[in-house]
């Protein structure tokens, strides 16, 4: 049944899903770095600049359905948590989608090329960056859980578990940047100036998509903690 009531409308449609498809848009769009890299190792530019579009594609449409949900969003009348704090975390989900522009965005704007000395360690470094992403999307899948079961009870115990996971996964992408970062150092002195600029540039991009993946799991904790 239709109803024109704006109360009853805003209780009809709930916040934390449209949140949890956001973040898996953002996953998605982020994920493509994954085949954008293998790409850009073995030169072939015309498949990178493709997947580039994808993500670029995939961010703008991350970007609707953040705009979507803030309009959405009751005030905390109506909500079990904070707006602010709902804001807060879609914004850090935003920014994985984000990041993930900006990085295949610059290489394919540089044709960036990776030394073939850096190559393995930049592809951990993409793949950990991403699994980190990914726990992050699987913690707020569980969002609606927490939700119907008042922020108590065993579902928190298991969010915990994985927030504790994903700054795991976080540390140990912090761990292959610092190394890669550590290799670079070694060959830049082989390398141009300015390449080598924008390659610890990419690195410190791809660190950041991890660390912002991390900050969602913060605000979510921060969200049982209420």
């Amino acid at each position: 049944m239709v109803t024109n009531n704006p109360i009853l409308q805003m209780f009809a449609r709930s916040p934390f899903k449209p949140m949890q498809e956001h973040i898996a848009k953002a996953q998605a769009c982020a994920s493509q770095l994954i085949p954008f890299f293998e790409a850009v190792i073995a030169r072939d530019w015309d498949k990178a600049r493709e997947i580039q579009q994808q993500i670029a594609v995939l961010e703008g449409e991350a970007d609707a359905m953040k705009k979507d949900v803030r309009q959405h969003l009751p005030n905390s009348l109506f909500l079990p948590v904070p707006r602010s704090d709902l804001l807060d975390l879609l914004r850090m989900q935003d920014k994985i989608a984000n990041r993930a522009k900006d990085i295949a965005g610059l290489m394919i704007g540089r044709q960036m090329e990776i030394p073939a000395v850096l190559q393995e360690q930049m592809k951990q470094l993409v793949t950990a960056a991403l699994a980190t992403s990914e726990q992050a999307l699987t913690a707020l899948n569980e969002l609606d859980e927490l939700i119907s079961t008042g922020f108590s009870g065993h579902e928190v115990n298991t969010v915990e578990k994985m927030i504790n996971t994903l700054d795991d996964l976080e540390h140990q992408t912090d761990e292959i940047e610092r190394e890669l970062r550590h290799a670079l150092f070694q060959v830049e002195k082989e390398l141009h100036p300015v390449d080598v600029m924008f390659l610890y540039n990419i690195i410190n991009w791809i660190g950041d998509l991890a660390d912002r993946a991390q900050q969602v799991g913060s605000r979510l904790q921060l969200l049982l903690a209420r």
